[in-house]
């Protein structure tokens, strides 16, 4: 006996209904995360007294014949050229205590200096204003290659081998504003192993810190974690491996360095 089978129909699968893939918080936040050829430069810091917190830098100008008399020395004429501005790198900002000599010299030069930290920043800041951007003050050296700066000088070249050299800013710590004001009156001084080499008081700057703002924000436009440096008076000499330096600005926490 036969037995009948009905026919069977395929009926097609319905297809699953689209979901939406689930994406995990921290696989956006990779997504969103930049990639690096190599890991980026570490954040050039400086303490602050009296704070756990770090002034992160942004920038280093530098202000070049600031002091009547140490243009003088350096063969130059105050009054028939003006102040002028240069930059240092960031990384040239050290605060161990310590100035490795740097090569490709035989007249490394110390520069006594008030540094200016800024928190805020513009452009074409007035004079009268231009104190409110300024966090705090820190005693600094400039540190220069001086043979180098005259074979510059001569070719009529940038300065940036004679100043910019690994460790060239020396910086203590920033004291802000708030805590020390705005150092109306101060001096600045330097020792080399106990002698007085630099002395001068800071209203001798031929611009003062917010005239130095006013004429920096016209070339550039300051901000947060720019770092000036104002100036050196006139003493400027050579060290060697082994001299220890001392720089003293009024009110403000004071500068060991030795030459290693």
């Amino acid at each position: 006996m036969q037995h009948y089978l009905p026919p069977i129909r395929l009926t097609p699968p319905r297809p699953s209904p689209q979901l939406a893939p689930t994406i995990c918080p921290q696989e956006t936040d990779m997504a969103d995360t930049p990639r690096f050829l190599f890991a980026p430069p570490a954040q050039t810091t400086l303490p602050v007294t009296g704070s756990d917190l770090l002034f992160p830098v942004r920038r280093v100008y530098c202000v070049g014949r600031n002091y009547a008399e140490h243009a003088r020395e350096m063969g130059h004429d105050p009054d028939a050229e003006p102040p002028f501005f240069f930059q240092k790198n960031p990384d040239n900002l050290a605060t161990d205590g310590r100035f490795p000599y740097p090569t490709l010299t035989a007249d490394l030069h110390f520069e006594v200096e008030l540094a200016v930290a800024l928190h805020s920043g513009g452009d074409d800041i007035p004079a009268e204003t231009a104190l409110d951007c300024v966090f705090g003050y820190a005693a600094a050296l400039d540190m220069t290659r001086r043979d180098l700066q005259a074979q510059a000088k001569k070719a009529g070249r940038p300065w940036e081998a004679a100043k910019a050299a690994e460790h060239s800013a020396p910086i203590g710590p920033l004291s802000p504003v708030a805590a020390v004001g705005h150092l109306d009156g101060a001096a600045i001084s330097l020792d080399v192993n106990g002698a007085r080499r630099q002395q001068a008081a800071l209203a001798e700057m031929i611009w003062p810190v917010a005239g130095i703002i006013a004429h920096l924000s016209r070339l550039f436009t300051l901000a947060p974690g720019d770092v000036i440096l104002t100036g050196t008076p006139a003493g400027v000499g050579a060290v060697q491996r082994g001299d220890v330096m001392e720089a003293r600005v009024d009110g403000l926490a004071p500068l060991r360095v030795e030459v290693v």
